[in-house]
């Protein structure tokens, strides 16, 4: 298992444009709104994964960073904070569990941050960017 790493901000309303965020939609692959699945985010492009990773570590600390970085925009202090994020990210993304983080920023925006587990649990979606390797003749 690996993680692939995708990010959001955005105007909070365009959300409600939830036909885009459904694999199904015509306009679903261009759409870089948050699908509404975690797990779709695999069927995305490729060119939307933020990042990959083979370690947790890693991957936690990615999560870590963009959290910080949309921390300087919430309109209010988080209540859950970024410790007990983390904690239950580490405990989540080795079983195999997505880790997607969302919060209400200022100016009516929001921040998508998610870390999705490939291959996912809730979707049969193959990896965006790993192939399954080639049999050759004869083998």
């Amino acid at each position: 298992m690996h993680w692939h790493a995708y990010a959001w901000v955005g105007d909070g309303a365009e959300r409600e444009r939830e036909e885009e965020r459904r694999p199904g939609s015509p306009e679903f692959g261009a759409s870089d709104l948050p699908p509404m699945l975690t797990g779709d985010w695999l069927a995305r492009p490729a060119s939307r994964i933020a990042a990959t990773f083979d370690e947790p570590g890693p991957a936690l600390e990615w999560l870590a960073a963009r959290y910080r970085r949309a921390a300087r925009s919430f309109p209010r202090p988080d209540r859950v904070g970024l410790r007990a994020r983390l904690d239950g990210a580490a405990d989540a993304l080795p079983r195999g569990v997505d880790v997607v983080w969302g919060e209400w920023l200022t100016g009516g925006r929001f921040a998508s941050i998610a870390m999705i587990c490939c291959p996912n649990r809730h979707t049969a979606h193959p990896c965006p960017i790993r192939r399954p390797p080639r049999l050759t003749a004869g083998r």
